[in-house]
């Protein structure tokens, strides 16, 4: 099944903590540019994020890609206290195939992903057929691409 998954980080060593997550991720298919961006919410004073979407072919279904995350996640020393705030590692499932989630934990489509532009870029990069015109213009945020990924 193809499937999406965007991963971010802007605490300790970004490329590290991304790079590792790349190695935890089961079948991936494309990995977009990096792109540095400002943080989203959250508290004042956070480092920029490096961000980029993943494209999987995987027979996992939502869920079993939401314990792939949870399982990153940990792996990297990600905390969880302030909403939005600074993370080693975030790893959010976008898009499996067709399938609709509508949980307390877990939503997919994601419902965000469209308004944020570290998301709509990367992922356009990937799958342009995914991003509506227009979408990418109306995203928010502003992001610079600052090369790929080489080690993971």
């Amino acid at each position: 099944m193809r499937a999406f998954v965007g991963l971010g980080s802007n605490l300790g060593d970004r490329e590290a903590h991304l790079g590792s997550a790349l190695r935890g991720l089961p079948g991936v298919v494309a990995v977009s540019r990096l792109y540095e961006t400002e943080p989203v919410g959250g508290p004042a004073g956070q480092g920029l994020y490096l961000n980029l979407v993943v494209e999987l072919d995987t027979e996992l279904g939502p869920r079993g890609l939401l314990e792939v995350a949870r399982g990153l996640e940990e792996a990297a020393g990600r905390e969880r206290g302030v909403r939005d705030g600074p993370r080693t590692l975030d790893v959010d499932v976008l898009l499996v195939g067709d399938e609709v989630v509508d949980d307390d934990d877990l939503v997919v489509p994601h419902p965000r992903m469209f308004e944020r532009r570290f998301v709509v870029e990367p992922l356009a990069e990937l799958a342009p057929e995914l991003v509506a015109p227009g979408v990418r213009e109306g995203a928010g945020g502003k992001v610079q691409v600052v090369g790929r990924l080489e080690r993971y």
